[in-house]
């Protein structure tokens, strides 16, 4: 009797600790298929590389899980996610209070300026007036769609939408398009290319924290919230123990991406 007493102890203890501390082995990463370098992009053998690859893998060393990619097409990556394709977001996806409706957030893990850009010249304005009547490319599905939707659309600007940002440089550079509007930092790898070499950068939007968000964040399934607990508990060490700063100087995005305070 005594026997069977410990037994159950020991049963009940044992499920009490994996209450508490829930295991997430192979944890799944979503992201968008196509490169946005230098955050997510593959290299000449086909691995993925990048700022976000870097912080995803001492992301998941800090919390002591094996972590994998899971490609996927940008404007389908939050039903995925919903469908159990994978286990969260990692696509430089901006924090929103319209898509936190539909899926929780972690905590910011970076943030960077959004730009216009168009091609070379003395005309460095990009007000939405000065826009009428031009043609604006944008990543569908994106905050700088919505952005140019809210702000440009409504002074004359013709907006098009592409499925990936590398079609609507694409068109910037062929003289399809008149402007783009993207993130600074994944414009600057396109800028300083042999296609970019038509293009300048016009200057930064005004922030729209609602529209634009206030930074990139892990996007997971709302019912997960020991996941998003234990995501945020590991953000928070990379940040203090000096994690971000190395992986920032290595991409060489110092001042350019804004990272958690330590």
């Amino acid at each position: 009797m005594k026997y069977t007493t410990k037994l159950l102890l020991a049963a009940v203890a044992a499920a009490t600790m994996f209450a508490v501390t829930p295991a997430f082995a192979d944890l799944k990463m979503g992201v968008a298929a196509e490169p946005y370098a230098p955050f997510t992009s593959k290299d000449a053998s086909g691995k993925w590389v990048g700022w976000e690859v870097d912080f995803m893998d001492a992301l998941c060393a800090e919390i002591k899980e094996k972590c994998a990619i899971e490609e996927v097409a940008w404007d389908g990556i939050i039903p995925a996610l919903q469908a159990k394709k994978f286990d969260m977001i990692m696509s430089s996806m901006s924090i929103t209070p319209k898509r936190a409706e539909t899926i929780n957030f972690s905590d910011m893990y970076y943030n960077s300026a959004a730009v216009i850009i168009g091609p070379k010249g003395d005309d460095k304005d990009f007000s939405p007036e000065h826009l009428s009547g031009k043609t604006v490319g944008v990543q569908i599905a994106t905050t700088h769609a919505a952005y140019i939707a809210k702000y440009y659309a409504p002074k004359g600007a013709v907006v098009k939408t592409y499925a990936t940002q590398d079609e609507a440089n694409a068109d910037l550079a062929a003289g399809r398009l008149d402007y783009v509007m993207a993130d600074g930092v994944a414009l600057d790898a396109f800028l300083t290319s042999e296609q970019g070499g038509c293009c300048e950068q016009k200057g930064a939007v005004p922030i729209d924290v609602e529209v634009l968000g206030p930074g990139v964040g892990f996007g997971i399934r709302k019912e997960d919230t020991d996941l998003l607990a234990k995501v945020n508990a590991g953000i928070k060490a990379l940040a203090a123990n000096g994690t971000f700063d190395k992986i920032t100087a290595t991409w060489k995005l110092d001042g350019k991406v804004v990272t958690p305070a330590k």
